[in-house]
């Protein structure tokens, strides 16, 4: 059907456009544009790839692969999904799940551009759902762990030889700390960086006053760091 690559073409940009919305209301580096745009060019190539063979190949005389082309998508995508992973000054690496969505939205262009619509339809349904319903779900049955995120915790203390006391006062205050490194800053004092968990109701603002209040704290940094 001379329509059919149009229709294939249509469905990838829907596609891509229901990953997109998933990310833009998350705030994250794959928005609309980037997601409709991968997904509406690897349908093109898939389109290329396929129908390539049908025009060019000369049966008995050209060995042709058909989906070739759509093969090298996957390490093409690959680099604009290494783009969106961030690796933080607290060795905290974020952006993970946004570049596994950059893949699934050239996955779902290759799937439609081979006219596999209700599969592809299935798997945009289902990564949705395990990115936005299954964690939610999980934490509900799942141990407390799962409802514990983690924060960066910088603090400058004066200088305080009892620095095990300052874990147990983080812990009275219902955190865990995960990680912990320390260095001088001067004769006087220490700077402190620290992994800690806590439950994810907690506010940021309620985590830094907590430790602001602790004995031999001078200052405090703390940022949110689960994704």
């Amino acid at each position: 059907m001379p329509y059919d690559p149009l229709l294939k073409l249509f469905i990838a940009l829907l596609l891509g456009l229901l990953i997109g919305i998933d990310r833009q209301l998350k705030h994250k580096p794959l928005g609309l544009k980037t997601s409709m745009v991968i997904s509406v060019a690897s349908c093109l190539i898939t389109i290329v790839s396929i129908q390539s063979v049908q025009k060019f190949s000369l049966p008995g005389h050209t060995n042709m692969d058909p989906l070739r082309l759509a093969a090298q998508i996957v390490s093409g995508v690959g680099f604009i999904g290494a783009g969106v992973i961030l690796r933080r000054s607290n060795d905290v690496i974020s952006g993970l799940t946004t570049a596994a969505m950059v893949w699934a939205a050239s996955g779902l262009g290759i799937a439609t551009g081979a006219g596999f619509y209700e599969e592809a339809l299935s798997a945009v349904l289902l990564i949705i759902a395990a990115v936005n319903l299954l964690p939610e779900f999980i934490k509900l049955l799942g141990p407390r762990k799962l409802r514990e995120r983690d924060w960066s915790v910088t603090i400058v203390v004066r200088n305080n030889r009892e620095m095990s006391r300052l874990i147990d006062e983080f812990e009275s205050q219902g955190m865990k700390v995960k990680h912990m490194k320390i260095k001088d800053i001067g004769e006087d004092g220490q700077q402190v960086q620290m992994v800690v968990s806590a439950p994810e109701k907690r506010r940021t603002a309620s985590i830094y006053y907590a430790v602001k209040q602790l004995n031999h704290v001078f200052a405090v940094e703390v940022e949110n760091i689960s994704s």
